[in-house]
Parts: structure tokens; C-alpha cells; sequence
């Protein structure tokens, strides 16, 4: 099984829907822009938010197992995705690549 680069690429944060919908949450989310983690396919690395692994973790297993072109063709790169998390608040995006 392959290892998989985990890194925080982009970071959102939508003020008005928090205001307007969210109550006040102190520690949402800890990740860091350029953070990086690792994979060894199934399980989640520590200090990787569990709701950010949730939504990714799938796409963590099919490239760990050698799956390649996800969504016939999306990335440039094949053996990797670009996946967000599912805060609707403050969405994080993560590139995973195949570490060869």
C-alpha cells in the first residue's frame, strides 16, 4: 500500500454565515495553510481533523491502492485529488498525492 501526502492548500472562512447561522465554536479547526501529513491509507494522521478525514479518507484509500485518473481526468497529475472538507463555515482544502 502506498502512503499518501496530505497538505492543507487553501483555507475559507465565511463570517456571515457564521454570524447569521453558527453558535460560537472556540477551536473549529486547528489545521495550518501548507500543513502536511501523512497517510498510510487507512488510517487517519494525528492531528488531522476527523471531519476533514471523513471526507477525504475514501479517496485516501482508492490512491493508497493504487487507483488512479479519479473522475476520469479531473486532476493533472493522476495519482492525485484535491478534496475539501465538509465545514460549511470555514472549508479546508487538501491536495493528496501518491508519495512513490
Amino acid at each position: 500500500m502506498k502512503k499518501i501526502r496530505i497538505t492543507v492548500m487553501r483555507m475559507a472562512y465565511y463570517k456571515d454565515l457564521m454570524e447569521q447561522y453558527e453558535n460560537p465554536i472556540e477551536h473549529a479547526c486547528d489545521m495550518k495553510l501548507g500543513q502536511v501529513f501523512i497517510a498510510n491509507g487507512w488510517e487517519k494522521p494525528e492531528g488531522l481533523c476527523e471531519s476533514a478525514w471523513q471526507s477525504m479518507s475514501p479517496f485516501v484509500m482508492t490512491l493508497a491502492h493504487g487507483g488512479t485518473n479519479l473522475y476520469e481526468g479531473w486532476m493533472k497529475n493522476e495519482k492525485s485529488a484535491m478534496i475539501s472538507c465538509n465545514d460549511g463555515f470555514r472549508p479546508v482544502s487538501f491536495l493528496l498525492e501518491v508519495i512513490e
